[in-house]
């Protein structure tokens, strides 16, 4: 296999790197650095600056897209109180979005040279540079390409009074997700609640990668089996 003869050069542009590595890409992948440096992506200053996207930017750019969709849902005459509905039933739905995003998209097993390629800029930069301030949030433009056939979904099934304020919800939602992830990384929570998620998320990286695919909630991980077993410090403490 080419993965057996080949090895990453850290100190190099990585994108082009890891589709070499075949079968082992995953083994690879999931195998983090912790540091709060980020790699290299491309030999190429202009492509590497649009790899890059700070925090802020995701409410900046995705609050006044989702509150235009929900207002059209007033101007067509959706009343108050089922708008709050309909968005809050989007954010819901967001979180549903999110674990079956995670689960079956951002951790498909890929072994040829494109698929490691494409799943290590879609989310396996992610996991092997889980620090990395300037790879953790969505970059609007890929968020948009995602977002696109979720919206042709959402006009699918709603009818057109109720489907900008349920997409505008789902939109939320994401925003609540990135900025809660970005967090998990990189805050340092103060109570109970955001420190167990923390502690579940972490887990995700460098425990069970395989478990724990839920961000905002672990929802959907309890529904589908996949929270992650106690490890043994846990059990102990039982």
């Amino acid at each position: 296999m080419v993965s057996e003869k080949y090895v990453i050069d850290l100190n190099k542009p990585l994108v082009s790197q890891v589709g070499h590595l075949g079968e082992d890409y995953d083994e690879w992948v999931h195998q983090p650095i912790v540091s709060k440096e980020g790699p290299r992506f491309f030999g190429s200053d202009y492509l590497e600056f649009f790899t890059r996207t700070v925090w802020w930017v995701i409410p900046i750019v995705w609050v006044p897209v989702a509150s235009w969709f929900i207002s059209n849902s007033v101007r067509m005459g959706l009343a108050g109180p089922h708008v709050v509905v309909f968005v809050i039933i989007g954010i819901f739905v967001w979180t549903f979005a999110e674990y079956m995003l995670h689960r079956f998209l951002f951790h498909v097993k890929t072994k040829s040279y494109w698929g490691n390629t494409f799943h290590y800029l879609l989310h396996g930069c992610h996991h092997k540079h889980p620090m990395d301030g300037l790879r953790l949030v969505f970059p609007p433009a890929a968020a948009a390409i995602i977002a696109t056939p979720i919206w042709n979904l959402v006009k699918l099934i709603c009818v057109p009074l109720t489907a900008p304020a349920v997409f505008g919800g789902i939109l939320l939602g994401y925003v609540m997700y990135d900025c809660t992830h970005y967090y998990l990384h990189h805050g340092q929570p103060k109570t109970d609640m955001p420190k167990n998620l923390k502690k579940y998320h972490l887990n995700h990286h460098y425990r069970l990668w395989n478990y724990g695919f839920g961000i905002t909630s672990p929802l959907w991980d309890f529904v589908f089996g996949t929270v992650p077993p106690p490890s043994k410090a846990d059990a102990k403490l039982r």
